[in-house]
């Protein structure tokens, strides 16, 4: 299996994206996964490598990267270094960083004996659930469309109404990261960028709107993402497909480091449901 870590993609604002690309080398172009974290995630979280690999051992080509905002660095892509560049991030820059490895790909002719250009679908955890549902939607490229624990709603997160003023006022607001003891920044940027493109940013429009092959997938244990968001993701859209993994997590199973050689039962539950569906 070629595995290739931390290829330095520019993006399209002022950071570059670092890509990682599981495949196996057999010369025949296969259909390409390109996988988006989640909210305080990154490519490296848990056992998303072995994620990777379980996909390319199936077949697939698969790609995934960190979000040029994320707060990971080049020398440091693993965590939040660049509290700076969090607190900078917002729905819009991840969307274009979406569209910027599928430009990528598309144009990486050294790759194209591997990865068939013309069959790539999209895997969103968490927050990127959202993202990527809403870049299916506006980019015929994109065959199918998986969101893996994900959100149905950025408005509600965006603020609460007791604490927009202060926002403004303070131009910051800080979560604790529970693993990682950091304060983490969101400059009320974040806010603004959503109120210009709510339209655009609003997942039920996007999920109502698509007309390719949909599949939600949720943990009924996860208590970070209810398990009311999938069934209102799944109502939006009458030909979504909803599975549901009983007693699964927000992570379905893994943790951070992951140094297990197998993927937790739930994870590979739900990597199992996302081939067949790809397939």
């Amino acid at each position: 299996m070629a595995i290739k870590k931390n290829i330095i993609v520019p993006g399209k604002h002022q950071k570059p994206i670092l890509t990682d690309v599981f495949y196996k080398e057999d010369h025949t172009p296969k259909p390409i996964i390109i996988f988006c974290h989640g909210y305080k995630g990154f490519k490296d979280w848990g056992a998303w490598d072995l994620m990777a690999k379980a996909f390319a051992e199936a077949g697939f080509f698969f790609i995934k990267f960190n979000f040029s905002y994320n707060g990971g660095t080049l020398e440091q892509p693993i965590d939040f270094p660049d509290l700076e560049a969090f607190g900078n991030n917002n729905y819009s820059k991840e969307l274009d960083d979406l569209e910027t490895i599928i430009d990528w790909i598309c144009t990486q002719k050294e790759y194209h004996a591997q990865a068939n250009i013309t069959d790539i679908n999209l895997i969103g955890h968490s927050r990127a659930g959202g993202i990527v549902t809403i870049k299916a939607e506006e980019d015929n490229r994109i065959k199918k469309v998986i969101s893996l624990a994900g959100v149905c709603d950025f408005g509600k997160r965006t603020s609460t109404a007791g604490d927009l003023e202060q926002w403004k006022k303070t131009g910051v607001k800080y979560v604790l990261n529970g693993r990682t003891k950091q304060q983490m920044p969101h400059y009320y940027q974040f806010y603004e960028d959503f109120i210009k493109n709510e339209e655009r940013l609003t997942i039920k429009r996007a999920v109502s709107s698509l007309k390719i092959p949909y599949l939600i997938i949720h943990g009924d244990g996860d208590t970070s993402v209810l398990i009311e968001e999938a069934n209102k993701l799944h109502n939006w859209n009458s030909n979504s497909e909803l599975e549901i993994i009983e007693n699964a997590n927000h992570v379905f199973g893994a943790s951070h480091p992951w140094d297990k050689k197998e993927l937790p039962k739930h994870l590979k539950r739900a990597t199992n449901k996302i081939i067949n569906f790809l397939s």
